[in-house]
């Protein structure tokens, strides 16, 4: 079977439940669409980078999957049911630009808010929760600004809160919206870290990226999109010149002449 806009799952998955599956997934913004007919299942335990032009619809495929925004047609589900009843398997960080920074509360705080799916309704956080926020705040090297204002944090601070946030929730699925996008090269570094860390604990990771030049270093399977699903699978398969072209049309130029990926060997089957 070749790898083209009918794939929907690597090869070497299993019969048990995906992590997420995404069966004709179609969202509009007025009347427009966005998403059309996309359709994937993915395989637990791997690092996936969705990757597409602007406007391919990556983040909006990542908030329709997490029921964010509306869609006009299609099914999602998580470990084999729907988003909502697993809300607890899911951690989500957010494009840094969507969230309001200015909202006064501190580090840890925020952390901490990532316990709230396990405490319920009337639990408070206590000792136990400020320990694991304290933790988490540690693994992403920001336990010394526990208590500093995230308003106050520099852009690469404020990503590593909320990947720390996503960590205290002790998920099995994450969703990472741009985590990369405007960070330092430290950052960079100790994000791409922690997501090896959670490959290594067994958990899938959903990751929206931009950058081409290092996908095949960070992700095991590339999910390529442009409003409709071009192509799913391991990155060594899926990532060639002629599935980014067909992927990016014109709008490859902009790829810097040192950056090579292989080209497809079009008489084989993958």
């Amino acid at each position: 079977m070749s790898l083209t806009k009918a794939m929907t799952k690597p090869a070497g998955s299993t019969a048990a439940p995906s992590p997420l599956s995404v069966n004709g997934l179609t969202v509009a913004y007025q009347k427009k669409p966005v998403l059309r007919g996309v359709t994937f299942e993915i395989n637990e335990g791997e690092l996936i980078g969705v990757i597409g032009p602007n406007g391919a619809g990556k983040s909006t495929l990542m908030k329709a999957a997490l029921g964010l925004i509306p869609s006009i047609g299609g099914e999602v589900l998580v470990y084999g049911k729907p988003y909502k009843e697993q809300r607890k398997l899911i951690g989500y960080v957010p494009q840094r630009e969507s969230v309001d920074w200015d909202f006064p509360t501190n580090a840890l705080d925020v952390v901490m808010m990532g316990r709230y799916g396990h405490l319920g309704w009337f639990r408070r956080p206590g000792a136990k929760e400020k320990a694991i926020a304290l933790e988490c705040l540690s693994k992403v090297g920001m336990a010394d600004f526990a208590d500093r204002q995230i308003s106050q944090l520099s852009g690469g601070q404020q990503q590593r809160v909320f990947l720390a946030r996503a960590l205290a929730q002790d998920a099995k699925l994450y969703f990472m919206d741009e985590p990369f996008a405007g960070v330092d090269a430290a950052t960079e570094k100790a994000i791409i870290t922690l997501l090896q860390e959670l490959k290594r604990q067994g958990k899938t990771v959903v990751v929206v990226h931009h950058d081409l030049a290092t996908v095949q270093d960070y992700f095991d399977s590339v999910l390529l999109l442009n409003v409709e699903l071009q192509a799913y699978g391991p990155t060594e398969q899926v990532f060639t010149q002629e599935r980014l072209q067909q992927t990016y049309g014109g709008r490859l130029a902009f790829l810097d002449r040192s950056f090579q990926v292989p080209a497809e060997d079009s008489g084989k089957g993958v």
